[in-house]
């Protein structure tokens, strides 16, 4: 019987909006059971880069180059990419390049609406077109806090899609690491492609600690002061 492996598949790192750095979360990652990352900063793989070249000198966590890429109509989760993604296409545009690189495209939050604005424009997910494009899987399972409604839409969704279903915490901050997860059989990369390829990944999700729900709330405190003024 093959063993499971735990992934966590959507972080950020200072190489966009997130509080740890490349190695920092590489460190902490590999020290609470995750067998694999994607390190996901928003429109540039530059955090993944360092990360798996911290990886491969200190840990045996294995990384997977990933981008969330800030598209016209949302936001999407390229994974197992080589190069940057342009951010600004539309969500169709957007899949089409991850897919040219041979990646995998990841419908994130799709239900997720906010009225804050970035340079990027609006930050949300792509909501039904996660149905009409071609995805190559949806996360289910978001460890933001409070987008529990977010997460059971995105779940029956894809009940009736039929997509891979994965997990990934979207953390910004150390504590929010593996809070969200995708659990696969085997527990290298190239299992955890063909698991989402199969069908075969499951999403789950553990709760907060207090002091991590205090750190995320500061972080969200921080973050916003930092989008009013770019």
């Amino acid at each position: 019987m093959v063993s499971r492996g735990r992934a966590d598949l959507h972080m950020h790192t200072t190489a966009s909006d997130g509080w740890p750095s490349p190695q920092e979360l590489v460190d902490h990652a590999g020290g609470i059971g995750l067998d694999l990352i994607a390190v996901t900063d928003h429109d540039t793989i530059e955090g993944a880069l360092r990360a798996a070249e911290h990886a491969s000198r200190r840990t045996k966590l294995e990384i997977v180059i990933g981008e969330e890429v800030s598209s016209r109509d949302g936001h999407i989760v390229a994974l197992f990419i080589e190069k940057k993604i342009r951010p600004g296409m539309s969500a169709a545009a957007t899949v089409h390049a991850i897919h040219d690189q041979g990646g995998l495209a990841v419908a994130v939050h799709p239900f997720w609406r906010t009225q804050r604005r970035t340079r990027s424009g609006r930050v949300h997910g792509v909501g039904w077109l996660a149905a009409e494009l071609e995805f190559d899987a949806v996360e289910i399972e978001n460890a933001t806090p409070g987008f529990y409604l977010f997460n059971q839409l995105a779940r029956r969704l894809n009940m009736g899609l039929g997509s891979a279903e994965v997990g990934g915490s979207d953390a910004h901050i150390l504590d929010a690491v593996g809070r969200a997860y995708t659990e696969f059989p085997g527990r290298t990369p190239k299992a955890l492609r063909s698991a989402i390829e199969a069908g075969t990944t499951v999403a789950g999700r553990q709760r907060y600690r207090a002091m991590g729900l205090m750190r995320y709330a500061a972080w969200g405190l921080n973050h916003e002061r930092y989008v009013a003024v770019v």
